[in-house]
């Protein structure tokens, strides 16, 4: 799937799950962490993605993350691009292909997603504040990258990058730490695995068996059947895929918020 799909179906997810943890086990969150987690991981639906870098140099090319700041994320892609590269070749069996290119490799497996969701609940846990505002300030720039394609595209990596910083700080002040911290975490992890299933009903599909091998294979690609996967950008992603995406959206957030306003409402009266 495109970008945009991607942050889409994490915002989609995260919402959705909040709603389900609100309503059946009583689980509220403010509404600042509630915001929190639905942009973390949308911008976690976009990291596995790092993997497809472009033109360093002249700022073109690669994927939608690797563009969320400029030259800065593009150099961070081309590195994960070749460890992941070297990770496939490392590993690689006999009927594992030739690749010129790590993209959809390491970084569109469960061992990655399990890895990243772990790595940013030590950092935080560990380096508290401080490291809570990087994360926040680079998963927030992707999900605006995502979210909001159009916008961040005119408004160019430079506002975004400005608009991220603002956001991450004023977060990192008023987020709880107590219950605000391990979520990111989980968001992070939640998006990145997201991401996975969406490119699984592709016809590209992802090696999200990884490290089990099969049949001499140790990187072979899973997704739907070609009569029924998803073209990536194609009519059925942009106009169905999104919309129902969009709707599940709309209607996990109104159930987080109908509560609380009838409550209020029924107060004043």
């Amino acid at each position: 799937m495109m970008g945009p799909s991607h942050a889409l179906s994490g915002a989609a997810v995260w919402l959705s799950g909040s709603w389900a943890l609100q309503h059946f086990y009583d689980y509220e969150q403010s509404p600042l962490a509630l915001a929190v987690g639905t942009a973390v991981c949308a911008g976690g639906a976009l990291l596995p993605d790092l993997d497809l870098s472009g033109k360093v140099t002249r700022n073109q090319g690669g994927a939608t993350v690797a563009r969320t700041f400029g030259v800065f994320s593009l150099f961070v892609a081309e590195v994960v691009e070749k460890v992941s590269l070297g990770v496939y070749y490392a590993t690689k069996l006999s009927r594992d292909p030739k690749r010129n290119n790590g993209h959809r490799t390491l970084t569109h497996t469960i061992p990655f997603t399990v890895l990243l969701g772990w790595g940013t609940t030590t950092l935080c846990a560990t380096y508290g504040k401080w490291a809570v505002i990087g994360i926040l300030f680079f998963m927030i720039g992707l999900a605006l990258r995502g979210l909001f394609d159009k916008w961040a595209e005119r408004a160019g990596w430079l506002i975004v990058t400005l608009v991220s910083a603002g956001a991450a700080v004023f977060t990192a002040a008023n987020l709880p730490g107590d219950r605000g911290y391990p979520m990111i975490g989980l968001a992070v992890g939640v998006g990145a695995f997201v991401h996975i299933i969406g490119d699984m009903i592709t016809r590209a599909g992802v090696p999200i068996l990884w490290p089990i091998p099969i049949k001499r294979r140790m990187w072979t690609p899973i997704s739907l059947p070609d009569k029924i996967a998803l073209r990536a950008g194609g009519r059925v992603e942009i106009v169905f895929v999104r919309t129902g995406l969009t709707i599940v959206s709309v209607l996990a957030t109104l159930g987080l918020v109908a509560p609380s306003v009838l409550q209020k409402f029924n107060l004043d009266i």
